[in-house]
This record gives C-alpha cells, sequence and structure tokens, in this order.
C-alpha cells in the first residue's frame, strides 16, 4: 500500500475516533451549560481559530510541502533549518499575540460580541496559544515525511483530555455563572493541547535523525532563502485561513447585530446561535474527518509528484480523493436529512436546530470537497489562487448573512442560507482553478449512479424508521434506520461498479479478509 494511502488510512481511523469524541464532548458541554452557555462558547471559538491562524501563519502546510520535496532529495540538512525557521517564527509570534489577546479581551466582549460574558471564555483562549505554536510545526514536520500516526495519535489524546476533565470543569464553575462555565470549557482545550504537544515532543525526540538544539540560532542565520521558500507557501495559505477565520470571527458579530435589527433580544440571539453553531454545525462537519485525511495527505503526496512532474499522478490522486468524498459525503448527507430529529434529541435531549439540518445538509456534499481541493491548489503553489477564492466566499457568506438575518421573515435561517452560499461558491472557485492546471476527465455516468443510490438508501431509511419498531427504543430504531441505510447504500455502489473490489483489497483487514 501506497504512503498516500496508508497515511490517509491512519488519519480516517483517528479522524473518526477524534469525531465521535468531539461529539461526546459537545453532548456533555450541552446538557452541562445548556443553550445559552454553548452560545457564549461558540461566540468565542471563532476568536480562538483566528488567533491561532495568525500564530501558525499557515506553516503547517509549507513545512509538510517543503519538507516532502526534501525528503525526496534526501536534504536532511534543509529539513532541520525549515523547523528550526518554523519554531522561530511561531514561538516569536506567539510571544507577541498571547499578551495581546488577553489585553484586548476586554474591548472585544463588550463591543463587538455585544455580550460582556463572552470575556471570560476569551480569557481562557490565551495560554493556549504558544502551545499551539510548537505543536502546529511538529505536525507539519511528521505530515511532510508522510508519517502520519503521530499527529493522528496526537489529535486523538487532546480530544480525550478534553472529555475527560469537561463534565468535571464546567460543574465546578457552573454556580458562579454560566460564563465560568463556558470558560472552563474552553480551558478544558487548553490542556488537551497541552498533553497533545507533550507525546508529539516525545515521538520528534525518538525519531529525528539530527540534533535540533545543535547550531540552533546559526541555523536561523542562515535560514533566509528557508524562511523565503516557506513564505511563499506561507503567507498564501495564511491568507485564506485568515479570510476563512476573520468571517467566522465577524459572523457572530454580524449574526447578534442582524439579528437585533430583526427585533431579536441579545439573549434569545445567543441562544438561536449557538442552536445553529453548537448543535447543528458539529454535527453536518462530522464526516468532514474523511475529508481533512485526504486534505493532509494529499499536499506531501502531490508535492512530491509535482516535484518530479508526474502530472497523471497528480490526477489519478485527486480523482481517487474527489471519487472518496463523493461517496462518503453522500452516505453523510442522507443519514443526517433522514434522521435529524431524532439525531438532535438522542445527543442533546431537544431538536433544537435539526431544522438547520435539514436545510443545510444536501449542500454540505460542497463542503466537504473544500478541504482536498484547497489541499491540491497548495501542493500546486497556487495557495494565492486559493486565497483569493476563499476571500470572494467569505465576503459573500458575510453580505448575505447580513442581507437576511436581518429580515423579520429569515433571522437566523437566513445566517444558515449565508453559511450554505459562502462554501458552495468557495468549492466552485477552487475546483475551477485546479482544472486550469491539471487536467481531469468527469466521469458523469459514476454521479448519476452515485444520486440514485444515495436516494433509494434514503428512502429506505425513512420508510423503516416511520413504519418498522415504532414501539422500540429511539436509540435502536435510529441505529437500525442508519445501518440499513448504509447497508443497501454500499451495496447499490457495488452493484453499479462505484466500489470495485480490487480497491476493497488494498484497505488494511478488509483486504485480508477479502483475500481469504
Amino acid at each position: 500500500m501506497s504512503k498516500f494511502l496508508k497515511g490517509t488510512f491512519i488519519l480516517l481511523i483517528a479522524g473518526f475516533i477524534t469525531r465521535i469524541l468531539g461529539f461526546i464532548y459537545r453532548i456533555v458541554l450541552a446538557r452541562s451549560i445548556g443553550e445559552e452557555g454553548v452560545g457564549l462558547y461558540m461566540m468565542a471559538y471563532p476568536t480562538f481559530i483566528l488567533v491561532v491562524t495568525i500564530t501558525q501563519l499557515g506553516l503547517p502546510v509549507a513545512i509538510s510541502k517543503n519538507i516532502a520535496e526534501a525528503e525526496a532529495r534526501r536534504d536532511y540538512a534543509e529539513i532541520k533549518k525549515i523547523l528550526v525557521v518554523s519554531l522561530a517564527i511561531t514561538i516569536g509570534l506567539s510571544i507577541i499575540i498571547t499578551p495581546a489577546m488577553i489585553l484586548l479581551a476586554p474591548f472585544l466582549s463588550t463591543t463587538l460580541f455585544t455580550d460582556p460574558r463572552t470575556y471570560y471564555p476569551l480569557m481562557a483562549i490565551a495560554p493556549a496559544l504558544p502551545i499551539i505554536a510548537v505543536s502546529s510545526v511538529l505536525r507539519g514536520y511528521f505530515q511532510g515525511r508522510q508519517n502520519m500516526r503521530p499527529s493522528a495519535i496526537s489529535q486523538v489524546l487532546e480530544q480525550f483530555v478534553r472529555i475527560s476533565i469537561i463534565a468535571t470543569a464546567t460543574k465546578t464553575f457552573l454556580p458562579y455563572g454560566v460564563e465560568y462555565a463556558a470558560a472552563a470549557a474552553m480551558g478544558a482545550s487548553v490542556l488537551g493541547e497541552l498533553l497533545s504537544l507533550i507525546y508529539l515532543l516525545t515521538m520528534f525526540k525518538l525519531k529525528k535523525r539530527f540534533k535540533l538544539r545543535k547550531d540552533f540560532f546559526q541555523f536561523i542565520h542562515k535560514g533566509k532563502r528557508t524562511f523565503k521558500d516557506l513564505m511563499e507557501i506561507a503567507i498564501p495559505t495564511m491568507g485564506s485561513r485568515m479570510i476563512g477565520s476573520i468571517a467566522w470571527f465577524f459572523e457572530p458579530i454580524v449574526v447578534a447585530h442582524s439579528l437585533a435589527l430583526a427585533g431579536v433580544v441579545a439573549v434569545n440571539a445567543t441562544k438561536q446561535y449557538g442552536a445553529l453553531t453548537g448543535y447543528a454545525m458539529p454535527l453536518l462537519m462530522l464526516p468532514s474527518f474523511v475529508t481533512f485525511s485526504l486534505a493532509t495527505s494529499l499536499v506531501p503526496a502531490i508535492s512530491e509528484a509535482n516535484s518530479k512532474n508526474n502530472h497523471k499522478l497528480i490526477e489519478y490522486r485527486l480523482q481517487q480523493a474527489l471519487r472518496f468524498v463523493f461517496l462518503t459525503g453522500g452516505l453523510a448527507v442522507i443519514v443526517l436529512y433522514v434522521l435529524a430529529d431524532p439525531l438532535m434529541q438522542l445527543m442533546y435531549g431537544s431538536a433544537k436546530g435539526s431544522y438547520f439540518i435539514q436545510i443545510m445538509a444536501p449542500f454540505f456534499l460542497f463542503y466537504y470537497y473544500q478541504g482536498p481541493l484547497q489541499a491540491v491548489l497548495q501542493a500546486l503553489n497556487l495557495a494565492r489562487a486559493a486565497m483569493i477564492n476563499s476571500l470572494i466566499g467569505a465576503v459573500v457568506k458575510t453580505a448575505v448573512i447580513f442581507l437576511l438575518a436581518s429580515q423579520p421573515s429569515f433571522g437566523i435561517t437566513g445566517a444558515a442560507l449565508g453559511i450554505i452560499v459562502g462554501f458552495v461558491l468557495v468549492t466552485g472557485l477552487h475546483f475551477a482553478t485546479v482544472l486550469k492546471k491539471v487536467s481531469f476527465s468527469f466521469y458523469i455516468r459514476d454521479y448519476v449512479k452515485g444520486f440514485i443510490a444515495m436516494g433509494v438508501a434514503a428512502w429506505c431509511g425513512y420508510w423503516l424508521f416511520e413504519n418498522i419498531l415504532l414501539e422500540i427504543h429511539l436509540v435502536i430504531r435510529v441505529s437500525f434506520a442508519a445501518f440499513s441505510m448504509t447497508l443497501s447504500y454500499s451495496i447499490l455502489l457495488l452493484i453499479f461498479g462505484l466500489i470495485k473490489k480490487d480497491e476493497l483489497k488494498r484497505i488494511p483487514w478488509i483486504g485480508k479478509f477479502i483475500t481469504t
């Protein structure tokens, strides 16, 4: 099995475990601090993503790409330069940004978010920045060497720590106010990041081929060319993420002010935004661990192929990734659409947010495509084009949210529609940009077969849920309906030839079962 497939498979397993643990975290959080507490947490969380994006400076992708190319040349001195320069940049930025975050927290909470209680979750963000600065460099290093195991295990450890302490932390601080409980939940994330960093440092020390501390400052002084090479990828990549992070940062602000114009009071606006982004969106984004795994593996794999001018391999990897996204994303869409109400009831004890799932689920296939397409653009030195696409999508999304959410007839539904418009537009622009660089064949018949399989499986699951086992516990009904959709969908994919036996043989465990 190739490094690309092996790395993708490892990240898929870790991503699945991480998302399940993340959902457990969300469920515990929602049941511990309620809809209002989740709203406060989710208002502060985009700020966390924004400052992390600034601290990382787009370096994880640049490190992964450049180390993959240096590894192909067996240039270990260059690999050390990449690490030294990257650590110097990210640690330096974290030293500047951490105190700035602490100083700006009062202004952000009272002026921009219109809810002073967000001050405490915002303050809890600051300690995470130096930790993430170092761990992001180490993840980029391992991914560049196409060794996905350390990154995968560190993600699982991070989530495990968060879940282990979230219930106790929120319960301890809830009597002081829901804002303190939301801050405790943010603090649990910081502790998760810390354990993840300790693991990555341990693995790096065991597997490195050179002494990092030796001649550290000398390598910084000699690393001007390395710095320039990193920045050629890092700056546009950071630009794309900054655009997304800034848009997400302003999203709760725009939503809060738009809903105020529509006549919704601040407390209700916080609750509605919490239902959309704290309840519905995490469920819709659950399958994106597949796209994240593919995107992470695609950057070094396509960078290596591009450095060797192997255009056929680039198209083959792209076809593999997009077909896999379509088939897995299609199953996710039908399960979420058909079982939106019972899934929300089981997870959060409330059906609030299921309406958003049914509106947004059919369009989330576009979102699942976005990560792999952006990874391909970055690997092909088209990170600047990806940044421009992201900027266009962010501007349009924010404008649509403001225009629709401020109308009483739309309200918070307008925010959901704006989010849809944003990621559909960005995905379309990314795909159009890729087509300018990579020759690509469209297999229309396969996509038609895939949509037929989705429709038949969705009808099968809906009919079974509404007509069979009505007196049985809801957990069993949901599990049975989801299993029936998965089984019927998989059978149809095999019948239509969208999944081939030789591809199944390449998957560990499954391949052994087929061959025996």
